[in-house]
C-alpha cells in the first residue's frame, strides 16, 4: 500500500467509530488503572504521566493567556517545571498556575468523552500529537526521554496494535488520568502541612490572589473528583 493510501486509511480509522467495548473490559481497565494508582512501585512509574500532563497543561494555559512559553522540564523524581515569560501577576499568571493540577483531569475527561462516542483510536492519535508537540518544548534530557518513550509507546499501539489492544490501552490510559488526578492533590496538601511545598501551585495562587492556599487545594480536589465522577459515568455508559 502506498504511503498516501496508508495515511488515508489511518485517517478513516481515526475519525471513524470503533465497536463499543464489552462491560467487562471497561471494568478491567478501571481495575488495572486503579492498581497503577494505588501500588507504590507502579505509581512511582505512572506518576510521570501525570507530571507530563500537568506541565503540558501549564504550557497550554500560558500560551492561551498570552504569555511566552520558554520551556518545560520533567525530572526523574516526577517533579516538573514550566517556565513562561510575561507579567509576574495578573490573570495570565493565575490561569497558567491554576491549569497544572487540573490538566490531567481535563485531559482524562476529554478522552472519556471521545470513548463515550466510540473514538478510541482518536484518543491514541491525539495523545501522540500532544506528546509530539510537548517534546518540542522540553528543555532537559530526562524530560526528552520520558516524553519520547511515552510517545513512541502510544504510537506503536496506534500503528501496530489490534483494534482490541488499541481500545484497551485507550481505556486504561483514560481511567489512569481520571483516577490518578486526585492523588497528587492529596500529596500536595500533605507536603504543605509539613512545610515542604512553599512554592507549590496552591501557594503561588495564594500569593497572586490573596486567597488561602488551602482553598486552592480544595478547588483542585473538587474539580479532579468531579471529573472522575463524570468521566467514569461516560466510560461505563459506553460499554455494550
Amino acid at each position: 500500500m502506498a504511503l498516501p493510501d496508508a495515511l488515508s486509511a489511518v485517517w478513516d480509522d481515526v475519525v471513524g467509530r470503533q465497536p463499543a467495548p464489552e462491560q467487562g473490559m471497561v471494568v478491567l481497565a478501571a481495575a488495572a488503572a486503579l492498581l497503577l494508582v494505588l501500588v507504590p512501585s507502579a505509581w512511582e512509574l505512572g506518576r510521570h504521566l501525570i507530571t507530563i500532563a500537568h506541565e503540558g497543561a501549564h504550557g497550554v494555559a500560558a500560551l492561551l493567556s498570552g504569555r511566552r512559553l520558554s520551556g518545560i522540564r520533567v525530572h526523574s523524581d516526577t517533579s516538573g517545571l514550566t517556565v513562561s515569560r510575561g507579567r509576574p501577576t495578573g490573570p495570565g499568571m493565575i490561569v497558567t498556575t491554576l491549569a497544572g493540577y487540573l490538566g490531567p483531569a481535563a485531559i482524562g475527561l476529554g478522552a472519556a468523552y471521545l470513548l463515550r462516542e466510540r473514538h478510541a483510536l482518536a484518543v491514541l492519535w491525539l495523545a501522540v500529537l500532544l506528546l509530539a508537540l510537548l517534546l518540542l518544548q522540553i528543555r532537559n534530557f530526562y524530560g526528552l526521554y520520558a516524553v519520547g518513550v511515552a510517545g513512541v509507546a502510544v504510537f506503536a499501539v496506534s500503528w501496530w496494535g489490534s483494534a482490541g489492544v488499541q481500545t484497551a490501552v485507550a481505556y486504561v490510559g483514560t481511567w489512569f488520568l481520571l483516577l490518578g488526578s486526585p492523588r497528587p492533590v492529596l500529596e500536595l496538601q500533605s507536603h504543605r502541612r509539613r512545610g515542604r511545598a512553599r512554592t507549590s501551585d496552591a501557594d503561588v495562587l495564594a500569593r497572586l490572589t490573596g486567597l488561602p492556599g488551602l482553598l486552592w487545594v480544595g478547588l483542585f480536589l473538587v474539580v479532579t473528583l468531579g471529573a472522575l465522577a463524570l468521566g467514569a459515568g461516560w466510560l461505563l455508559g459506553a460499554a455494550a
